[in-house]
């Protein structure tokens, strides 16, 4: 069967028709096709093992030493891959799109698959994520000091149909000091650029997206300069929450989280916040008095969210609430106040 280029192979039915990545578990691991399945042609230390031979000895040798691990595991690849693809057609791919896909193409095809080989492999994959991330579009950015709810409102703007990338949810972190607290554990810088960019193609070129104001850095990730540098550029529409309400919404959320975890996230800004804060805010924890302890972490975070929209285009919407309804009505009244209105 033909390869296939990116695009095509991207575009087949994920749900009939399964891709296998048949690199190292460490590669997959590394980075992966959102949706693809490990299958791997080799372990870890037998594609180490074969890298090795072809650097110091030849490529014949590693050739004949790949044949060797491959041969006695070829009826479990077939096996697996049965479970994986009861109807028998899969999508393989490897780094090129070389000997190891072709060789598991061989071996499943022999086995009655239908097999579609992506052209230039995750190689190739790598590039396209890139560009698409790097590639202008148009957006809004929502703003707003810490406690503005502004994740709930995108959510909320989700709900009524409008374009929305959600970068904290991509990363699984909220951002902040506490943004790992009750989240799963972030994938990697390569798997959320490619997370990051599926999510990117399956957004409308036609109408902008919406999008959280971040920093550079988003827990252990980073968003990418390419995309960093749009969402700066871009209107960026703050909600102006009072911090009474701020304060009660968060406390909310925290208070439902194990205290040790949040005494170790205060600590981390220990620096930032002082001895005496510090002191005050693990006390307020140990009392379970957490508009107290927002209230404090507060002071901090307001002052570096306002230093951050100097020299910004900066539209406010003043609310007297967080509820997250609300205020997408808000901004949505506001766009179409205050930049539709003027194109007329």
């Amino acid at each position: 069967m033909p390869r296939l280029s990116l695009p095509d192979f991207l575009q087949e039915p994920t749900a009939h028709v399964p891709i296998l990545d048949v690199r190292a578990p460490v590669e997959y691991a590394h980075g992966h096709i959102p949706g693809a399945v490990s299958l791997p042609l080799f372990s870890d230390e037998e594609r180490a093992r074969i890298g090795t031979t072809y650097k110091q000895v030849s490529q014949e040798k590693a050739v004949l030493l790949g044949l060797d691990f491959f041969g006695p595991k070829m009826s479990q690849l077939v096996k697996q891959a049965q479970k994986l693809a009861p109807h028998r057609q899969v999508r393989v791919h490897c780094w090129r799109g070389g000997m190891r896909s072709g060789a598991v193409q061989w071996l499943l095809e022999l086995a009655g698959f239908q097999v579609q080989l992506l052209d230039k492999g995750y190689k190739d994959y790598r590039r396209w994520v890139l560009d698409e991330i790097a590639r202008p579009r148009p957006l809004w950015t929502l703003g707003g000091l810490t406690g503005s709810g502004k994740t709930d409102v995108l959510h909320q703007l989700a709900a009524q149909a409008q374009p929305v990338l959600d970068l904290e949810g991509l990363a699984r972190h909220k951002g902040s000091a506490f943004g790992a607290i009750g989240q799963p554990a972030q994938p990697t810088q390569e798997q959320f650029e490619n997370d990051l960019a599926a999510a990117l193609a399956r957004l409308p070129t036609t109408a902008p997206a919406w999008v959280e104001d971040e920093s550079r850095t988003i827990g252990s990730v980073h968003v990418p300069p390419g995309l960093f540098g749009q969402l700066h550029a871009a209107p960026l529409l703050v909600l102006e929450v009072p911090r009474a309400a701020r304060v009660r919404k968060l406390a909310a959320e925290y208070g439902q989280q194990d205290p040790a975890a949040l005494a170790t996230s205060i600590l981390r800004l220990r620096k930032r916040l002082g001895g005496l804060v510090t002191k005050e805010a693990l006390a307020a924890i140990g009392e379970d008095d957490m508009e107290k302890m927002v209230s404090l972490v507060l002071d901090y975070y307001d002052k570096t969210y306002a230093h951050g929209l100097e020299g910004r285009r900066v539209t406010r919407v003043p609310t007297a609430t967080a509820d997250p309804a609300v205020n997408a009505e808000l901004v949505l009244q506001v766009v179409a106040r205050d930049f539709f209105s003027s194109r007329i």
